[in-house]
């Protein structure tokens, strides 16, 4: 589902790094801000205008999309009979282990 235009500011700025004189002096890179949620892309991975706008769009709709997402909701079990005992088990160990760590009783 595209996004509409009214919603999306587009600039055009000079980027830096690799890619050459070509790249250093036109205008090749895109920054796309959604206006409603104040969310910004970049794209300076082309030398091409028309390249990086079509990439900056296409991880905006991306981005939006994720944060449209709604986490399934957690389903809760209950832990099975073996899983319980052997919890059970190991709290008793734990307990005659600190049992030993008593002074013995003057009986």
């Amino acid at each position: 589902m595209p996004i509409p235009e009214d919603e999306i500011e587009i600039t055009f700025f000079k980027s830096g790094g690799p890619g050459g004189q070509h790249k250093n002096v036109t205008e090749s890179s895109v920054r796309v801000r959604h206006i409603p949620t104040g969310m910004i892309v970049v794209a300076t991975a082309s030398r091409s205008q028309h390249r990086n706008k079509a990439e900056a769009l296409a991880e905006l709709e991306r981005r939006l999309a994720a944060r449209r997402r709604k986490p399934k909701r957690r389903v809760a079990t209950k832990p099975s009979r073996a899983s319980r005992a052997r919890r059970v088990d190991e709290k008793k160990k734990v307990g005659k282990k600190k049992a030993m760590r008593k002074p013995p009783s003057d009986d």
